[in-house]
């Protein structure tokens, strides 16, 4: 991957719930929200089993990432749906693709 940092979204197995993170390594993290969904169960994402990707977009800089998950963060969740089904018609989970 050409970026150092990405906005994400996951979803659980049902997708019935979105998170929306910002890393500097995607691979790592979506691996931690599945250990917390398998053992801890302390953050959202380990609560509600996201650790599905279903989308992502690469940043140069953490600013940039940040500005752009605060951006989407506010939106409606149809809105969020539309910007998933455009990046990825089928909302297939997308883990393979970035490990």
């Amino acid at each position: 991957m050409l970026y150092d940092y990405f906005l994400y979204i996951v979803t659980n197995k049902n997708k019935s719930t979105l998170y929306i993170g910002v890393t500097n390594n995607i691979q790592r993290r979506i691996a931690q929200h599945y250990f917390d969904s398998e053992h801890f169960r302390r953050s959202f994402a380990g609560r509600y089993n996201c650790y599905y990707l279903v989308y992502y977009e690469g940043f140069a800089t953490p600013s940039e990432a940040i500005q752009r998950e605060k951006e989407i963060k506010k939106w409606r969740r149809e809105k969020k749906n539309k910007l998933i089904s455009d990046f990825n018609p089928n909302w297939e989970f997308l883990n393979s693709d970035v490990f």
